[in-house]
């Protein structure tokens, strides 16, 4: 009875150890399954940034290309605002979002508007009235590693535009992307076009379902709908905007003769700094904006791109080497914990191996059991890691890697959506932070169950071995 208690808690003891060594071995596997997906994600977040920022730069060089006549006149409010835009975006609509209800706005008289249509050698000016709805929402934006952020700002944005047939024809100052109904024209009054995602807001407070007909309030004011056009994006945010007649939102927003914002078309691209000088000799307070600003701004865009991206580069290399230093530790940890289990293992079932060499188990028989036993607890302990891996890869790799942001602390320092320098250029505000998931991909899970039943082998290879060599007669003798 007591030989057979004392083979139980053996065997119970056998099955504990078993355990903690698989959880063990299993931790080390998941640092090196974590390790190199950290590393990936990294890489795919940069390539994803830098990809952004090209076409964004693309796309702006565009936009200069084609208003290279054009010069853009704003109230204080707007200032700090780069004038470039997302393709579809309408041109004549400030990029940066309007100021929160706490800061002061500025606007201009419209018979400041008639003063300066009158300078010599100007062809059109757009008037516009952008402001923010009186109704605010908190978000949440990611941040460089992993870090989050909540901000406060107004629901919506309402801009006002002057319906004028020609003009619309001539100029992009409407909304192209309208994806239901249809675009506001001249005459319009009483209506309005919204984007998608603030159909969303009206669908889950007031109204169940916003459609093309249907009737929404603004400022305590019926409108109805005819048009939805897809929303642009500011970095990780997506604007909200309603597009009206600039004489309904002068009305609705308590501004009536007052404007925000002016686009003023010159004749030639060689009247435009003319036009440029006399609008700012005269109106010191406005901000005034020409294609040659815009490509400026663009220029200093691409020279803080090159310099961050050049330390994010060095900070990539610096984070492959330490990756490597991890791994290999990783390596050597795992080998030495199976030598150790199987030296003990070993050590504990000698008489069993005399036993068994007594019967007629050849040396290799012998070292091939014990190795094909250290082989399994390492794939197990593989299998452990991976799954420990794909559920804790972003918390390992997040303690163990750096997190790399080509746009980090310089790009989100600055950063302040919806203030004054919402949409700014030069501080990357508009490519947000890309956010990729750390996920072991099938090829590391694969080379790591492969490198889990190596190491395996080559940790059971010497108590194999020692295993293999014992002499029948001592292990009969060995208590």
């Amino acid at each position: 009875m007591g030989i057979i208690n004392r083979a139980i808690r053996n065997i119970s003891r056998r099955k504990i150890r078993a355990l903690l060594v698989v959880i063990a071995l299993g931790f080390s596997m998941a640092i090196m399954v974590s390790i190199p997906s950290g590393i990936v994600a990294n890489q795919t977040s940069t390539q994803s940034l830098t990809e952004r920022f090209n076409s964004t730069i693309a796309t702006t060089q565009e936009e200069i290309n084609k208003t290279s006549t054009l010069i853009e006149v704003t109230t204080s409010s707007g200032r700090g605002q780069f004038s470039g835009r997302p393709s579809g975006f309408p041109s004549g609509v400030p990029f940066g979002q309007p100021p929160g209800e706490s800061e002061q706005a500025v606007f201009m008289n419209e018979t400041e508007v008639e003063d300066i249509a009158s300078i010599e050698g100007i062809k059109d000016v757009v008037p516009f009235l952008q402001t923010s709805s009186n109704e605010t929402t908190s978000e949440t934006i990611n941040g460089p590693g992993g870090r989050t952020f909540t901000i406060s700002r107004p629901l919506y944005t309402i801009t006002g535009v002057y319906l004028n047939a020609s003009l619309i024809d001539a100029y992009q100052i409407l909304p192209t992307n309208i994806t239901a109904g249809r675009n506001l024209r001249e005459g319009d009054s009483g209506v309005l076009v919204m984007s998608q995602n603030l159909t969303e807001y009206f669908h889950f407070t007031e109204y169940y379902g916003v459609e093309i007909g249907d009737q929404v309030q603004i400022k305590g004011e019926q409108f109805t709908v005819i048009g939805i056009c897809d929303q642009a994006e500011q970095g990780q945010m997506e604007t909200r905007t309603v597009y009206m007649d600039v004489s309904d939102a002068q009305r609705v927003t308590d501004n009536v003769g007052n404007v925000s914002r002016l686009d003023v078309y010159a004749q030639d691209i060689s009247d435009v700094d003319g036009i440029a000088e006399a609008i700012q000799v005269a109106y010191s307070e406005l901000q005034v904006t020409t294609y040659k600003d815009r490509l400026s701004q663009l220029n200093n865009m691409q020279t803080m791109y090159n310099e961050t991206l050049a330390s994010a580069q060095a900070t990539v290399s610096q984070t492959e080497t330490v990756a490597t230093q991890e791994i290999m530790i990783a390596v050597v940890a795992t080998s030495l914990i199976v030598l150790f289990v199987m030296l003990y293992t070993v050590r504990e079932r000698t008489k069993e191996i005399g036993t068994l060499k007594a019967i007629g188990f050849s040396n290799w028989n012998v070292m091939r059991q014990f190795m094909i036993e250290g082989m399994l607890l390492s794939l197990v302990a593989g299998l452990v890691g991976i799954a420990i891996g794909t559920v804790g890869a972003p918390l390992l790799s997040g303690i163990l890697l750096p997190q790399i942001s080509p746009f980090g602390s310089r790009g989100n320092s600055r950063f302040q959506p919806g203030g004054a320098n919402a949409g700014n250029f030069g501080n990357f505000g508009i490519l947000g932070v890309s956010t990729v998931t750390v996920t072991p991909g099938l090829q590391t899970m694969l080379i790591a169950i492969g490198a889990a039943v190596l190491l395996g082998a080559l940790g059971s290879l010497y108590p194999a071995w020692r295993a293999a060599t014992t002499r029948p007669a001592e292990a009969m003798r060995y208590e």
